[in-house]
């Protein structure tokens, strides 16, 4: 009888330690003892490092190839005008019509001058044609701003040895960013680009380049915290020469469009940039879409100073001001060649008029 005891018990502490055993290894590595690391257990590190990649590569490229385009972009343009057209489409053409178009339109930030001309060219054309349909009307006024808009060149000169597109604009409205994206673009189209931080009065603006430059295989020009920026374009422009680079894109300080002296200096830029051996090509004036009409006094200021041959909007797709392309071309006969529609490089994309106009008055 006590044989069968301790038989008995030898037996149920065996078990007992199995079950133990079988807990602690499904816990994973037990706890380090105090003062020292804990250490992963081998087969958790090779999990991660078989999963991670499967898991991330194919979230990265759907960002990558998601479509960027007007109507996915202009949510805060589009809704600006959506209450206007939907009164409007809700009734048959009458004066209030009009009146409701007009303040849709300069809501939108086309400017007062440019709504007053588009509608009342296209109120008097629905007057002779007998339009009492609102959607016609609608389409009228789409096809009239359709007509102001397109039949502009939106490319970029590269021809020059080098070309060299210059930047310009205030600060903040992201000519450094505008410059990284283009840089992309360039350098993926075969083209050997060199950039020039010709801000050199900007905290960090020529880190901020050189990390673009970086990203997009670009080559970098930079020069002391301070220096004479025309000297810094100069040499950059000398240093691509030597290479044999197709492009300069030299970024410029953010000038305060008020201020008489800066922006002599910009002039200043121009004239030794195109003394040397490549082709002021493009002088690109960035501006922030949210600004709205702000953004049309900057276009005079600048225009007047350096020339500018073409506009970067950015910021158009968290901006109900989109209406400003159309004041800057009508009244300053500038083209809009590039609009940003997000923080992505490929969310810079070439200005296309009709899609732009669509994009504004889809129904939301």
């Amino acid at each position: 009888m006590d044989l069968l005891i301790v038989i008995l018990i030898v037996v149920a502490v065996l078990v007992v330690a199995g079950v133990g055993f079988v807990v602690s290894r499904g816990r994973g590595a037990p706890e380090a003892p105090a003062g020292e690391p804990a250490v992963a257990p081998p087969e958790a590190a090779d999990v991660d490092v078989a999963i991670e990649p499967e898991a991330t590569a194919p979230v990265e490229e759907a960002v990558l190839e998601a479509p960027v385009t007007f109507v996915s972009r202009l949510g805060k343009a589009r809704s600006a005008l959506s209450g206007y057209l939907g009164s409007i489409r809700s009734r048959s053409v009458d004066a209030q019509t009009w009146d409701e178009l007009e303040e849709a339109l300069i809501l939108a930030d086309l400017g007062v001058e440019t709504t007053t001309r588009v509608l009342d060219d296209v109120r008097e054309q629905a007057r002779v044609d007998g339009v009492t349909d609102p959607s016609v009307a609608i389409e009228m006024v789409k096809s009239r701003l359709k007509d102001e808009l397109g039949g502009r060149d939106v490319s970029l000169d590269a021809n020059g040895s080098p070309a060299v597109w210059l930047f310009v604009g205030v600060n903040g409205v992201g000519k450094t960013t505008t410059i990284g994206k283009l840089g992309a673009r360039e350098v993926g189209a075969g083209r050997t680009v060199v950039m020039a931080a010709g801000d050199t009065f900007r905290a960090a603006a020529g880190e901020q380049l050189e990390l673009w430059a970086d990203r997009s295989g670009a080559q970098i020009v930079r020069g002391a915290e301070g220096a004479d920026p025309s000297s810094v374009i100069f040499d950059g422009i000398a240093h691509a020469a030597a290479i044999g680079a197709d492009l300069v894109m030299a970024d410029t300080a953010g000038r305060l469009h008020t201020k008489s002296n800066l922006m002599e200096e910009l002039r200043k830029v121009k004239r030794v940039a195109e003394k040397g051996e490549g082709v002021v090509a493009e002088v690109l004036l960035v501006l922030d879409a949210t600004t709205g009409q702000n953004g049309l006094i900057q276009a005079r200021q600048f225009t007047e100073a350096v020339d500018v041959t073409g506009v970067v909007l950015t910021k158009l797709d968290g901006s109900a001001k989109g209406g400003i392309v159309m004041a800057i071309q009508s009244d300053l006969g500038i083209p809009v060649k590039l609009v940003g529609l997000g923080e992505g490089a490929h969310d810079l994309i070439e200005f296309d008029a009709d899609q732009f106009v669509e994009a504004l008055f889809e129904t939301v």
